[in-house]
């Protein structure tokens, strides 16, 4: 295993040893997700250096006490537990922080934890799972009872003003089993930056960094967990912190930025940090790049999307969820207004940023019929570039979870499932082969090549980046049909070790298991060519048609009166009432002249 990234304060005397460790999760063989180049940076192991780097400067631990930091991310390294607690040891005092743990990696964070544990090295675990658990459930969960059991230390919240108390406990032999803050969500202006080193960035695809300018969401959506972890009420880096750590991470060469806030659009500062963004672009001359999340309203905002795209924003994460308005409004999505959608997508569609959109299956009201003609309508009548599909999961910390634990509902026990791509609960209407046969065939009926064809010849017509298209859906076509792994979990050349497999699976013999795991590789990098160079010819013949630029479908015709009648998005008759619904709203706002025109928007997002 490589040491990772080591920051030191350069002082003699004692030392301490902190590895800060974000770990993978199991694939369905038992074999650690790992790859030589990782997909999304986390921004919990980006937030804890910052606030460990600070706490070094400060030198918390007294001045004769120096503390090394060793980060590590298990999606792109190698993790022997046996190695970290030796770094420990060696320097006579520390402990392993196990970061931004989500409930699909709890079981494996437990099986590293485990050896450590039984070297007597000192670990902590926080993230989504352990406070949304403590937040929904008072920490009552099988798995939060085993982590207790080996003596691990529980961390709920978040660590901005907290992690020296926790660095002070362990260097004194005296972790508390428990640290629990999420009665008090600490404020984020003018605390110590997220930052991922060079040398840690440099493991990802295209060398992205990230960092979170806001924390918290004012929606209710019931499957959502952020909600109850980070809080509905807006909390934000100055447009200052915003600038300070672009320029630090630009500095160190990284140009590539993921913002990791769960909705972008909803951090009140957004447009003082995207004129920040634009002034470093258009006068200082930046080369970087964003990628952000937003809602189905962010269009509303006045100048949002024109000033996102001039600050650099080449691809936005959208949730859509789904296109049947009883499904939203049974998940309390009620901000999703399917009359928004198209005009929503067409104005990121001409600024020339990429569109993801998740979408998710196994509403009560779905059936296969109704998910394939869903599918089929999105694909011919709304500009969505990448579609990402996910099981209806009832996350550990989100209210749909709450609700099925109280009426005694069976769930999968199995954490490493929760990972949105797995089943964990029956569907009221769809059997579990159904339900998996679904979410399978909807992979392959949105991205036929067909349908690659269309996107990439959308995106063409715009003048946006097509090539960065034919990349993605590279990479969202092979992970599915050649890694059989989520594209958001999937990334370059996957690695796996003989003897990094859970528990429970064999090890397999070196006979067995080299000659497979070779030919695997040279098989799959054959078929990755394949697809890459199918879809190239695609898009070089897109890039050589002089008439790329007229090109036009339905779902590229701008917004006109006349939706409801001509589009079959609103031709089912959930989708009708919502209509009628809409207008009967739209025509009591008109009759309201009294109403300052500002408050439009939170009346719809409150309905």
């Amino acid at each position: 295993m490589r040491v990772g990234v080591r920051a030191t304060a350069q002082r003699e005397g004692q030392h301490f040893c902190l590895v800060l460790l974000k770990p993978s999760h199991y694939d369905d063989q038992g074999y650690v997700i790992q790859w030589v180049r990782s997909p999304v940076p986390s921004n919990s192991l980006a937030a804890l250096y910052g606030l460990a780097k600070d706490c070094v400067e400060r030198r918390v631990l007294g001045d004769d006490v120096t503390i090394d930091i060793h980060v590590f991310d298990e999606i792109n390294t190698r993790i022997r537990p046996e190695r970290l607690g030796a770094l420990i040891k060696s320097a006579g005092a520390g402990m392993v922080m196990l970061v931004g743990v989500q409930s699909n990696q709890f079981p494996r964070a437990l099986d590293i934890a485990k050896p450590l544990r039984e070297q007597g090295i000192q670990v902590g675990i926080g993230g989504f799972h352990v406070s949304g658990v403590l937040s929904m459930l008072n920490g009552d969960d099988p798995d939060l009872a085993r982590a207790r059991a080996m003596g691990l230390s529980l961390f709920a919240g978040e660590a901005e003003g907290r992690l020296e108390l926790v660095l002070r406990d362990a260097a004194a032999g005296a972790l508390k089993p428990l640290y629990n803050f999420m009665d008090d969500l600490p404020g984020i202006e003018g605390a110590p930056i997220p930052l991922m080193a060079v040398e840690r960035a440099q493991r990802t695809i295209g060398g992205t960094t990230s960092f979170d300018a806001g924390r918290g969401c004012p929606y209710q959506c019931s499957f959502c967990t952020i909600i109850n972890v980070q809080g509905r009420q807006s909390r934000r880096r100055s447009p200052d912190d915003v600038e300070h750590i672009v320029r630090l991470n630009y500095a160190q060469g990284l140009r590539a930025f993921f913002i990791t806030d769960d909705n972008f659009a909803r951090n009140k500062d957004w447009e003082l940090i995207i004129d920040r963004l634009i002034h470093l672009r258009e006068v200082e001359k930046f080369n970087t790049s964003f990628i952000i999340q937003v809602d189905t309203l962010c269009h509303k905002l006045p100048n949002f999307i024109e000033k996102c795209a001039r600050a650099g924003v080449k691809r936005v994460f959208i949730g859509l969820e789904n296109i049947n308005p009883d499904n939203l409004l049974g998940a309390k999505k009620r901000q999703n207004k399917i009359t928004e959608y198209r005009e929503m997508l067409l104005a990121w569609k001409n600024a020339g940023v990429i569109t993801y959109a998740g979408y998710i299956l196994g509403f009560p009201n779905d059936t296969p019929e109704s998910i394939m003609h869903d599918i089929d309508v999105i694909k011919r009548e709304l500009a969505i570039d990448l579609l990402e599909f996910f099981y209806l999961t009832p996350l550990p910390g989100s209210e749909d979870h709450l609700k099925l634990v109280r009426a005694g509902t069976p769930l999968d026990p199995d954490l490493n499932k929760y990972d949105l791509n797995h089943i964990c609960t029956d569907h009221p209407r769809m059997s579990r082969a159904a339900w998996t046969s679904a979410y399978q065939m909807a992979w392959q009926r949105y991205y036929t090549r067909e349908h690659a064809e269309k996107v990439m010849r959308r995106v063409a017509a715009t003048r946006a980046n097509a090539s960065n298209a034919l990349f993605l859906l590279t990479w969202f076509m092979g992970s599915i049909n050649i890694e059989h792994i989520h594209p958001l979990e999937s990334g370059f050349l996957r690695l796996k070790h003989r003897r990094d497999r859970r528990p429970g699976f064999p090890v397999e013999p070196v006979w067995q298991f080299y000659p497979k795991y070779f030919a695997e590789i040279a098989t799959k990098l054959m078929r990755w060519t394949a697809l890459y160079v199918g879809l190239r010819r695609i898009y070089l013949r897109i890039k050589h048609d002089p008439q790329r630029f007229a090109y036009t479908d339905i779902a590229m015709t701008p917004v006109g009166a006349a939706e409801a009648e001509t589009h079959e998005l609103f031709g089912t008759e959930a989708a009708r009432a919502f209509v009628a619904q809409r207008q009967r709203v739209k025509e009591a706002q008109a009759g309201q002249a009294q109403e300052p025109a500002h408050e439009a928007l939170p009346l719809e997002a409150a309905e």
